[in-house]
């Protein structure tokens, strides 16, 4: 799986003009499940993403996770985070996972956030949206579960 995690001090997710998943200050999680990812996979990157060290203390170092500040998580399906651009000016996305395994993947994954942590918004798998953020630091990571 791979995922982009943009610290914010707010984001929503709108599908045509209306707010289906909105947080204040957390994590957006852009996420794309690969043809060769599991729920296991999809579960150790969950792990990681609640326990990674991204906002400031007291000292303003990055030393505390989202769960130790109370953050929300709007996790968010996006496809296009497999695209293969090393040939022409077309992405390709065969590196997702097609349609079906996607989604089911996409959904274990929200429903594994919700087990695990107690503010978690949602897109809508496949849906044409517009994601609003404000990215806090900036700070934006990427990561790749395999």
């Amino acid at each position: 799986m791979i995922a982009l995690l943009q610290r914010v001090s707010e984001a929503r997710v709108d599908i045509a003009g209306e707010a289906v998943g909105q947080i204040g200050a957390g994590l957006l999680v852009l996420v794309c499940a690969e043809p060769e990812d599991t729920e296991a996979v999809g579960q150790k990157l969950l792990s990681k993403i609640l326990k990674l060290r991204i906002f400031a203390d007291e000292a303003g170092k990055m030393n505390r996770s989202v769960q130790d500040v109370g953050g929300g998580l709007l996790i968010v399906s996006q496809f296009t985070l497999a695209a293969d651009t090393r040939g022409g000016n077309r992405p390709g996305f065969t590196g997702a996972a097609p349609p079906a395994l996607g989604e089911a993947l996409y959904d274990r994954f929200v429903a594994l956030a919700r087990e695990q942590h107690p503010l978690v918004a949602t897109g809508r798998f496949g849906a044409d949206m517009q994601v609003h953020l404000v990215n806090d630091g900036p700070v934006t990571i990427p990561m790749r579960m395999n």
